[in-house]
């Protein structure tokens, strides 16, 4: 695949400076109950794109976008339409919203198959301020038709602000360069566009980012690890490379992209990998829920990924992401270190803890974030920049921006294919043996 000259290598050197990437004063990100709604008289319209978890919520984690917007937009939310083309599960879940006290938001709201049929039948006092984007990612991030969306709501609505689920896509390595296209599309537009790495709207590491800031460090190295629990992963298409894309695609791009959001712009061409894989004998699991014998040997997913690279300010980064937890918690940690300094996240899905070492002590200092909600964060931000409501030019930011989340995108495709690389020259070293 051809990329931008820019990003083929360490051509391009950037200072320090490269990390310091938009961020937010911590004491700014308020959970739920510590916030009123967005006032106002007027409608605020929505057009959800699936009635999937990601949009209405599950057991399986905390997201839940609509409950959020719910809470920030009040009796204002006015959900004109519910895109997905499983009609019976889009009904299903609006009818329990209309059961609740929420049901001003949605008593109106009409079901579509397609996004066509929306714009097709859409009415000018139904005309959305904003799109929500929670299809599955194979639905989105290309200019390919039918996985689209994004061009297609730039050309039926220009002007509305869209805000989309991670990864933008999960599709084939030389698409790469359509979500470039695509992230163009929206800034020559000028649109307002949030991606969904809420993890960067983490008081805790909006903290590193104030720390990072004010003590004008450069970050020398990040390290990652993710290791989930695999028993309670059921989706059987999770655990095939050729649905799913692999876990550092589908999965592990959060803790990719918090490494770009500390370190900088990574040189991609600098990135090695290794995996265990299903097939060797440190990779036998005993407790998987999916019948792995469906999925075709070429197509199973690493135990492991290790990763390294370096960032093009000259920083070192790494990450390892593992299926090898049982239970249901997983396990995460993440760290920068800068000259005198160390942060440590730990835990961040759930209750996020923050161990900083400084200059002049040894000891570390332990900060807990029991009430921090990131996807409320994410979308309170969204929201109050349509609104312009803030005089204040830092009190708001989109963290994450369209262009920002391809090259995260394009950083994890890098990673899954050393790991391929590496696969491929064992084996050859095997047969030449």
């Amino acid at each position: 695949m051809s990329l931008p000259t820019s990003r083929r290598g360490s051509d391009r050197r950037s200072s320090g400076n490269a990390s310091r990437r938009p961020s937010i004063d911590p004491s700014r990100l308020l959970p739920m109950d510590k916030t009123t709604h967005v006032r106002g008289t007027d409608d605020f319209n929505v057009v959800f794109i699936g009635a999937g978890n990601i949009m209405f919520g599950s057991d399986e984690g905390p997201w839940n976008h609509s409950f959020r917007l719910e809470h920030k937009l009040g009796p204002r939310l006015k959900v004109v339409a519910l895109v997905d083309p499983n009609v019976e599960r889009a009904k299903s879940v609006l009818e329990k919203k209309c059961d609740s006290f929420v049901v001003s938001a949605y008593q109106n709201t009409r079901v579509f198959k397609t996004f066509e049929e929306f714009v097709r039948g859409m009415s000018r006092k139904e005309r959305p301020h904003a799109v929500i984007i929670g299809s599955p990612p194979m639905f989105r991030g290309s200019t390919k038709p039918g996985r689209d969306i994004e061009l297609q709501i730039l050309e039926h609505l220009p002007g509305v602000a869209i805000f989309v689920e991670k990864p933008i896509a999960t599709g084939p390595e030389d698409e790469i360069v359509d979500g470039l296209q695509i992230a163009k599309r929206i800034e020559d537009a000028k649109t307002i566009c949030s991606v969904g790495y809420m993890l960067r709207y983490l008081k805790a590491v909006q903290m590193m980012k104030q720390i990072i800031n004010e003590n004008q460090l450069t970050v020398m190295c990040t390290i990652a690890r993710y290791a989930c629990a695999y028993e309670s992963i059921a989706k059987p298409e999770w655990w095939d490379k050729a649905k799913s894309y692999g876990p550092i695609i589908e999965q592990g791009t959060h803790f990719c992209d918090l490494s770009r959001y500390f370190g900088g712009d990574v040189d991609i061409l600098s990135v090695q990998a290794h995996s265990l894989e299903w097939d060797e004998n440190a990779g036998r699991l005993s407790k998987m829920r999916i019948d792995e014998s469906q999925i075709p040997p070429e197509r199973r997913i690493p135990r492991v990924t290790a990763a390294t690279w370096k960032y093009d300010s000259g920083a070192v980064g790494s990450f390892t992401h593992l299926v090898a937890l049982q239970g249901h918690d997983y396990s995460c940690e993440f760290e920068v270190y800068a000259d005198g300094y160390s942060l440590k996240l730990v835990n961040p899905y759930v209750q996020p803890v923050l161990y900083i070492r400084q200059p002049g002590d040894d000891n570390e200092t332990t900060v807990r974030f029991g009430d921090d909600d990131p996807f409320f964060s994410e979308i309170s931000n969204f929201i109050d920049i349509i609104e312009d409501i803030e005089e204040d030019p830092e009190a708001a930011q989109i963290l994450s921006s369209y262009e920002d989340a391809v090259r995260t995108y394009e950083f994890t495709w890098a990673i899954r294919k050393a790991t391929e690389k590496s696969r491929v020259d064992k084996l050859k070293a095997s047969v030449v043996a």
